[in-house]
């Protein structure tokens, strides 16, 4: 006897993502450049941490938020790079990112809610939201370079909105905000009762300058949920380290459904996170060396064989050149191009419709992987758009 799950579970859907990977487990010469994490190890001395702490034992439930020491790491850390504060009390360490995410959005979603949402984004939250009953509302950020404006939150808010969720550095186009773009966001915000939720799991991964943050401004500091992790900035994806940060009235109550969820964070990953911020600082930059490489090769490559870039990116490891020269249908392009030449990317399609007609390229690879995707890929075009 099957029995049914609730109504919302509807919602619960394989990302397009995952439909490519189920495609290529038949393939064993597949170049994949579709994975959102880093190639690189995770740093030793972050690693050892993690060692150790399992050596010693500590093994055992930390307070909900996490351990005082992790939360003093997480404080500090954004003081000295960003210049904002945040107490230990108004930090909760999270079993990555995503988690923190979902603790967010489960403590402030109504049915009914509608939660602003730039597009193209990346899928994985809008799941969340429909499955708590809230109504993603997507703002077009393709006639804007990809950045959301103030005039186009003022355009899509209305009564029922309860929050906006933003990701800057983005996935998928890894475009980023300056601070005076930042700033007159924020100049908006602050003046509608509304939730901000930033993820900027990315910030490390900036290219140009440094990252400007959503908490550097105090005017929205009740309103703003600011969400990061180890994840990309130090390899560390498989960890579950993620940082849930935002004034204490409402810490507390989320504090609550993040201990009904987990009780608390892996500890052992929390004494690594510590080793992370005080000793693994340079784990970011040299990634980043890496990644402007591969970057620039990317773009050098795509423009050459005829793929437009509406953005340059400016942060994370993705590239997100449209195909309309070639053919509207990304979706189709990428099967065919995974079964004829054995390379994965993803379609545009898969990060809401406003990333029709696009591709996106993870170059959280080698060099030398992504030049053989990139002589798969001439093949292709050559083989079956010459004439364009």
């Amino acid at each position: 006897m099957k029995l049914s799950l609730n109504d919302r579970a509807q919602y619960l859907r394989a990302p397009s993502i995952r439909q490519f990977s189920n495609r290529m487990k038949d393939i064993e010469d597949c170049v994949n450049l579709t994975i959102g994490q880093p190639d690189f190890n995770m740093p030793q001395v972050v690693k050892d941490a993690y060692i150790n702490a399992i050596n010693e034992d500590m093994t055992s439930y930390s307070h909900n938020k996490g351990l005082i020491e992790t939360r003093r790491a997480v404080s500090q850390y954004f003081y000295h790079k960003y210049n904002f504060q945040y107490s230990e009390e108004e930090i909760i360490i999270t079993n990555g990112a995503s988690e923190a995410l979902d603790t967010s959005l489960r403590s402030i979603i109504n049915i009914g809610d509608e939660i602003l949402i730039p597009g193209p984004i990346y899928a994985g939250y809008i799941p969340l939201i429909e499955t708590l009953g809230g109504k993603p509302v997507y703002i077009d950020t393709t006639h804007s370079n990809y950045k959301i404006t103030p005039e186009a939150i003022e355009q899509h808010i209305t009564a029922k909105t309860k929050a906006i969720l933003l990701n800057y550095p983005t996935n998928p186009t890894g475009v980023t905000l300056t601070f005076n773009e930042v700033e007159a966001l924020v100049t908006t915000l602050q003046q509608h009762e509304l939730f901000i939720i930033s993820d900027e799991i990315y910030a490390e991964n900036t290219f140009n300058g440094t990252h400007t943050s959503f908490a550097q401004f105090d005017s929205i500091r009740d309103q703003l949920l600011l969400i990061g992790g180890l994840s990309k900035s130090h390899s560390a994806t498989g960890i579950r380290i993620g940082f849930l940060i935002g004034p204490e009235y409402l810490i507390e109550k989320l504090t609550f459904m993040h201990a009904y969820n987990c009780i608390c964070a892996n500890v052992p990953a929390q004494v690594a996170c510590i080793a992370a911020l005080n000793e693994g600082l340079e784990a970011p930059q040299y990634m980043n060396e890496s990644y402007i490489e591969r970057k620039n090769y990317l773009v050098q490559k795509l423009e050459s064989l005829g793929f437009e870039l509406d953005a340059q990116p400016e942060g994370a490891f993705y590239i997100f050149p449209s195909i309309r020269k070639f053919t509207d249908n990304d979706f189709e392009f990428c099967v065919q191009l995974l079964e004829e030449a054995h390379l994965a990317i993803v379609p545009g399609s898969s990060f809401t419709d406003y990333g029709k007609g696009h591709v996106r390229i993870s170059y959280a690879y080698d060099l030398e992987v992504l030049k053989e995707g990139m002589r798969r890929l001439e093949h292709f075009i050559a083989e079956h758009y010459s004439a364009v």
